[in-house]
């Protein structure tokens, strides 16, 4: 049962949902609506997300994702780390081994810099 589709806003959310794999070989998803703010100066970061994997028993449900990145907004985190804790996630919820899950998150460029952090 999906609690966060079909329902508008994160009140509904419960966290990373799943469906069952129809026979997909590799997902790849994609959002340029992720932001957070850095730890140090609290200015906003935002990012282009990518989130590839190679699934086995499940698929992530997009509403569901979309909802979870939504709730980095307000926290301070540097990209690289943030990189490494929705890879973490994304791969506990799909019940795949972090290597089966990439995440890049490149972002947008503040004081002349742009960063891309893959893992």
């Amino acid at each position: 049962m999906f609690v966060a589709l079909g329902h508008a806003g994160s009140d509904a959310y419960a966290g990373l949902e799943s469906f069952p794999n129809p026979g997909i070989a590799r997902v790849e998803l994609v959002s340029d609506e992720l932001s957070a703010v850095c730890p140090i100066t609290s200015q906003p970061d935002f990012y282009t997300a990518t989130i590839a994997y190679e699934p086995r028993d499940l698929c992530l449900e997009s509403k569901s994702l979309k909802i979870y990145l939504s709730r980095f907004r307000d926290e301070g985190v540097f990209c690289e780390a943030l990189a490494v804790q929705i890879r973490d996630e994304v791969a506990t919820a799909l019940e795949l081994e972090q290597s089966a899950v990439q995440v890049t998150l490149r972002q947008k460029a503040r004081g002349g810099i742009t960063i891309t952090a893959a893992v």
